[in-house]
């Protein structure tokens, strides 16, 4: 009967940390969705403004005021008072994000949690009551542009902050923990807790802009807000397909980015074979000196290599100088020229990011059986053969899966590198999607932020497609899957 009731003792307790832990997530989310912004306490402060914007910037709430905050007809202390209480809330919920991690492992780091999420809680019940003292003091401004408003956030934070201490108090006075204990977690805890913050940085920089795909539906002008009267549901995706000049324009840039990747997949061996040959360095020094040479070129910005080509291969460039200097009478424009284009952006791509493509490729190299090599070098194999029958196959595997996200992404290109080199006369074969999307959606003065989107939305959508085809082919061929 004893360990029935500890089970289920310990079952509500489980249950409890779950709560909690959904709650925290609550909380965390509350951050961003400006609808519940307890700090929008005015009238003036953007509907758009979330808890996060308010924290880490006070020009967010004092932006419609600040005539009137600098002549003393409205107070700055309240909207002061409302960053302070919007801060603290940011902080608190950092730390509670902390402890419903850390609740993962042992009684003791479970205790600490508890504490941690106690003292957190009663922070954000703090920050709500700066942000109360904060629309008391607006409260009694006599502008009617500041407009006081008690946000429905306020309440939604102290019920969340409320839960959190009540569950906190009860695992408390349920936790029993040895005095010898020490912290100690799961490894797969561990493991989940050091991938968090990447999977946090992907959902923020990858799948949160997914969210924007909603101004594909509606008639957008920058600056506008979005409403239902502005909804033309797919007018834009029967536009990008029944307007013949922007058909002409997709069909061309498609050209060119098919063009540009498929060369790319053409020459991506080049990593691998680099990688292969640099391993083959006996000198140490001279091998750290040319990986070092070939890697530094990726972490330098395409505006740098822009300068470095017009210094070259411009009109007055090196090259024509050299020419001239030799007794020729060149001045042909190597860099604004037509002529090849493609090619030219593949060479400045591979000396870009060859050293740094190739280090996946050695790490790949310095895991192969080493007996491998020394079976082969009994069996009489040379160097270059040991290269072909050992080297080349380890590393297949890791080729086939860059290959796969190569084709996978064959309609990225990126914008870096064609936005710097394009101009008015190779625009025709430079302009390549990414490009082409900037131009339409940021890069004109009767910017198309919705047919912009709506082609941004059929890129990704076409590249999930060749992935999970070029995934098929892999298992088909291969008996291999990378998804």
């Amino acid at each position: 009967m004893k360990e029935k009731n500890l089970a289920a003792r310990k079952q509500s307790s489980g249950m409890l940390y779950i709560i909690q832990r959904v709650l925290v997530s609550c909380m965390a989310l509350l951050l961003f969705l400006a609808s519940l912004n307890p700090a929008r306490i005015s009238g003036s402060i953007s509907n758009k403004t979330s808890l996060f914007t308010s924290a880490v910037s006070y020009n967010s709430l004092v932006d419609g005021l600040k005539y009137q905050i600098r002549r003393n007809v409205v107070k700055a202390s309240g909207f002061k008072a409302a960053r302070a209480g919007a801060l603290i809330i940011l902080v608190a919920v950092i730390v509670l994000g902390v402890s419903a991690c850390i609740s993962l492992g042992n009684n003791r780091f479970k205790r600490l949690s508890q504490l941690i999420s106690a003292a957190a809680a009663i922070l954000v019940a703090a920050g709500n009551g700066f942000i109360v003292k904060g629309y008391t003091v607006i409260k009694k401004s006599t502008s009617e542009k500041v407009d006081p408003r008690f946000p429905v956030g306020i309440y939604v934070v102290f019920i969340l902050a409320g839960l959190i201490l009540a569950i906190s108090i009860i695992n408390l006075l349920s936790i029993k923990v040895e005095k010898e204990a020490e912290f100690e977690m799961e490894p797969k805890y561990e493991l989940f807790i050091m991938f968090l913050p990447f999977a946090l940085l992907c959902f923020v920089f990858s799948y949160l802009p997914l969210w924007g795909w909603r101004y594909a539906f509606f008639d957008y002008n920058v600056g506008d807000t979005l409403s239902m009267s502005k909804w033309v549901g797919f007018k834009w995706f029967k536009y990008l397909f029944e307007n013949k000049s922007t058909r002409a324009d997709i069909v061309r840039v498609l050209r060119n980015t098919l063009a540009m990747s498929g060369l790319g997949i053409l020459t991506s061996w080049i990593p691998l074979a680099f990688a292969i040959f640099l391993t083959e360095i006996g000198n140490k020094t001279f091998k750290r000196f040319v990986q070092a040479f070939t890697t530094i070129p990726n972490f330098i910005s395409w505006i740098l290599v822009y300068t470095v080509a017009f210094a070259l291969f411009s009109t007055d460039g090196f090259v024509n100088s050299f020419i001239n200097t030799l007794g020729g009478n060149s001045h042909t424009n190597y860099l604004m020229s037509d002529s090849l284009t493609w090619i030219k952006m593949l060479l400045w791509g591979i000396w870009k990011g060859v050293g740094w493509s190739a280090i996946i490729y050695i790490a790949g190299i310095s895991g192969i059986d080493r007996q491998l090599y020394e079976a082969a070098t009994v069996d009489g194999a040379g160097r270059f053969q040991r290269i072909w029958h050992v080297t080349v196959p380890g590393l297949m595997p890791t080729y086939m899966v860059m290959l796969l996200l190569s084709v996978a992404g064959m309609l990225s290109n990126g914008l870096d590198q064609y936005l710097v080199f394009s101009n008015a006369s190779n625009m025709n074969h430079m302009e390549v999607l990414d490009l082409y999307v900037y131009k339409i959606g940021l890069g004109n003065n009767d910017a198309n932020i919705p047919l912009s989107t709506v082609i941004g939305m059929t890129k990704s959508l076409v590249s999930v497609f060749l992935l999970f085809l070029a995934n098929s082919v892999s298992k088909a061929v291969r008996k291999e899957s990378i998804i």
